[in-house]
């Protein structure tokens, strides 16, 4: 008997007015993108995945989704102009940015600038390399900002480096 994985990039279609939120990850490194579309739906999570921003672009006008979770740096539509282009159409879309990329070795990320871009003050940031647990505390406060009748501050996950935006004390 030859057991088969469902591909992590689909899953199935649901009905309109599901009670699961749907979410979109797009990511162009597909192992990291593999990874957090196989934690979500063992959460119980309707995950699509994307490998590019223009391919995650194309998928978000061809289906319906709760949350975005978009890395920062990739190739051809980067996260941030990927983020703004779905704001523009979505306005309050709740949306989650990841990034590894460090500034300056061990100073700020390159998620500390996202709060000075005004259409992306709001967002959840998570820096990589992250925790199951970073992951879904970070889903479950763009779904709870997303649900807020107004905008609320960026909040931000992080792997356990410094203290986080949400108010959580890590180990440096």
């Amino acid at each position: 008997m030859r057991l088969e994985c469902p591909n992590p990039g689909q899953s199935k279609i649901r009905p309109k007015g599901r009670a699961v939120p749907r979410i979109l990850v797009i990511d162009d490194q597909k192992h990291v993108r593999t990874a957090i579309v196989l934690a979500l739906q063992a959460s119980g999570f309707d995950v699509v995945g994307a490998e590019s921003g223009q391919s995650g672009l194309t998928k978000f006008e061809q289906s319906e989704f709760n949350l975005v979770i978009a890395d920062i740096f990739m190739p051809g539509v980067d996260g941030v102009t990927l983020i703004k282009s779905l704001r523009k159409h979505h306005p309050g879309l709740p949306v989650v940015a990841m990034s590894g990329v460090l500034l300056g070795g061990s100073g700020p990320t390159a998620l500390d600038h996202l709060a000075n871009i005004s259409e992306l003050a709001d967002v959840v940031c998570l820096q990589k390399p992250f925790r199951p647990s970073d992951l879904q505390q970070a889903v479950a406060a763009a779904l709870a900002a997303g649900a807020a009748p107004a905008a609320t501050p960026a909040a931000s996950v992080d792997s356990g480096h410094r203290r986080d935006r949400l108010g959580t004390d890590r180990p440096a």
